[in-house]
């Protein structure tokens, strides 16, 4: 059996970044996909017709570190980018196994044996860069697991008021793609529009699409405190959910609840989803959980990925790129303290993130 050195799990902006800076340094590579086709959960989450922003974040300075992987200041629909990153690939020459998921990794002789479902990797250093893809739980009583997480098909919503919950970009930009459909099929159903806090926060790009979809005419309608409550199924069998909309105090602790009720199929949970922390227990990967004293930027009960400033985890030549590690993980730092470090689940920042692994990996081999 070959032996790499490095095995890259996961196709998405950090796993191809990784490669490309791999063949660029003269380093022996197996790139594995589970999808049918690289960025494969960036075509599953984003809605059809997306524009893909180069955003960096605020603590860099740019420029992308793979050019080629770079969305572009005209700011491309979803589909127009990935035409350009399968020209990156072929520019490249990369080699992406796909339909390769990965199941288990062991240690052989002082080194990783990463197992799929058709095959075995030997490998000197293992590269985690399979995203963030746990949804996170919508927190409701009963049942609400049939409620997408990602826009499929916006004609499915056509003729039919429809719930996208949350306060992000990612809700912003399915409420927009939603609007357009609809109104293009002169359909006056509304799009609400729910976040569970007050203020919605969406970068100046998105804000700018949406702003012109509402005076375009888009049907609109924002539900500040929208708190999701219960899933259930009616008296006709018609799985829904309930939303508390306000909470009106009466007397002597007594409140008026008011809120709407919603079927499932057009409910639209953009949540956000969390780092793959069952993974990272299962592969021994050490974690710190957030609780009140020692987080002040992760959320309590979250389990935070402990990392170098190469992103190497505890154990030695195992890394966590991209967004396996959003939004926050613990900085290793060289003279042994912790650190909550922030992490943008930005292509920027998975981008970067696998040049610096590649980098570190080539250094160590240099040395060794």
């Amino acid at each position: 059996m070959a032996v790499y050195d490095l095995v890259i799990i996961g196709a998405g902006p950090g796993g191809l970044a990784c490669a490309i800076k791999a063949v660029e340094l003269g380093l022996n590579y197996a790139l594995l996909e589970k999808g049918a086709r690289p960025f494969q959960g960036i075509v599953d989450s984003y809605p059809k017709g997306k524009k893909v922003f180069p955003t960096i974040p605020k603590d860099e300075t740019g420029p992308y570190p793979i050019p080629g992987l770079e969305p572009g200041a005209e700011h491309p629909p979803i589909e127009e980018y990935l035409e350009t990153i399968e020209k990156c690939i072929a520019r490249h020459r990369i080699d992406v196994t796909l339909m390769e998921e990965f199941q288990e990794l062991a240690r052989e002789q002082g080194q990783f044996v990463v197992v799929t479902r058709t095959g075995r990797y030997k490998t000197r250093n293992v590269v985690l860069a399979f995203g963030s893809n746990v949804p996170i739980d919508l927190g409701v009583y009963g049942e609400a697991k049939t409620i997408a997480r990602t826009l499929g098909n916006p004609e499915d919503h056509i003729g039919a008021p429809t719930l996208v919950l949350g306060g992000g970009n990612a809700a912003a930009d399915v409420v927009s793609t939603l609007s357009k459909a609809k109104r293009a099929q002169n359909d006056d159903t509304p799009v609400y529009w729910g976040h569970r806090k007050e203020h919605f926060k969406i970068d100046k790009d998105v804000a700018r699409d949406l702003g012109e979809e509402i005076l375009l005419g888009g049907h609109i309608k924002i539900l500040q405190g929208a708190v999701p409550k219960i899933g259930e199924v009616d008296q006709d069998g018609v799985e829904r959910l309930i939303i508390q909309t306000q909470q009106i105090p009466l007397q002597q602790g007594v409140q008026l609840q008011q809120g709407m009720s919603f079927p499932m199929r057009n409910v639209i949970a953009c949540i956000g989803t969390q780092a793959p922390a069952a993974v990272f227990d299962r592969l021994g990967l050490q974690q710190i959980t957030c609780t009140e004293g020692v987080c002040r930027i992760g959320k309590e009960g979250a389990k935070l990925i402990m990392l170098t400033r190469h992103f190497e985890t505890t154990s030695k030549g195992i890394y966590a790129i991209g967004g396996a590690v959003s939004p926050v993980f613990m900085l290793i730092e060289e003279e042994g303290t912790l650190k909550e470090r922030k992490h943008s689940n930005l292509i920027f920042s998975a981008v970067r993130d696998g040049v610096v692994v590649a980098e570190h990996i080539a250094g160590k081999m240099s040395i060794g």
